[in-house]
């Protein structure tokens, strides 16, 4: 029987010699724990720093036709990142695509990675356990916080999603976290009427900084953390606990 990816569809896995993923976190990681089985990426996908490999262009949009040309037997879509079109037409011309749910929780994102690197390589990386271990607990919360990742318009971290259960774990409680939408898009007057106790403004996908993003909510104390520590699952979250923490630990102080 052949293993199936996270929707369930069949998918022939046996140790991928060409890879081309569309997922920034699992490029670093298949980058990481299978070295010179990629065989391209996204322009988004920035990590290893050292990643030599063809792009195939933004995730949501990949240029199919250089997907195809790379001659792949293996390509790594997301449910929520990447267009079911784009994976349909892949699949038409022969590619297996191995498509990933996105995760709602960091077990649920880390399992997911577990069975891939076994179903596909029998391995399990060293990165892959230790970070287990590091995000088994959750800390007791402390702080309830606001989450935008995108200005013009506002959009926030919501329900069910990654970013969420990792403040959860940390103590931060998501003043979104019951909204019906996973990414809602309040108004500006509606997210500083929430009044958290801390705004949390990460540098991706939009690139907050000191002089963009604070001033839209006087008198809410905020922190800038790393973009790629709060939402990728992979080899980052060995040091993202301990990143995150600091730079929290650093905007409460």
């Amino acid at each position: 029987m052949l293993p199936v990816d996270d929707l369930g569809e069949p998918v022939p896995l046996d140790q991928p010699r060409r890879v081309v993923s569309l997922v920034p976190s699992i490029t670093e990681a298949v980058a990481v724990s299978v070295p010179g089985a990629l065989a391209g990426a996204t322009d988004y996908c920035t990590h290893p720093s050292d990643l030599d490999v063809p792009h195939v262009g933004g995730s949501k949009y990949p240029d199919v036709d250089k997907v195809l040309s790379l001659n792949p037997d293996l390509v790594i879509a997301n449910s929520e990142e990447n267009r079911a079109e784009d994976v349909d037409r892949l699949r038409a011309n022969g590619i297996n695509v191995w498509v990933t749910e996105a995760p709602k929780t960091v077990p649920m994102a880390l399992a997911s990675l577990r069975r891939f690197f076994g179903l596909g390589w029998d391995l399990e990386p060293e990165w892959l356990t230790k970070a287990e271990e590091l995000w088994r607990e959750t800390a007791p919360a402390k702080l309830t916080a606001l989450i935008p990742v995108w200005r013009r318009p506002w959009v926030v971290v919501g329900r069910d999603t990654f970013a969420t259960d990792v403040l959860r774990r940390l103590g931060i409680e998501n003043v979104y976290a019951s909204d019906e939408e996973r990414y809602p898009r309040p108004s500006l007057e509606e997210l500083n009427d929430r009044r958290p106790d801390l705004v949390i403004l990460p540098d991706e996908p939009y690139v907050f900084t000191h002089e963009d993003g604070p001033e839209s909510f006087p008198g809410l104390p905020y922190v800038l953390v790393n973009g790629r520590h709060l939402t990728w699952y992979g080899p980052s979250l060995v040091e993202a606990r301990r990143s995150l923490q600091r730079a929290l630990d650093y905007g409460q102080g």
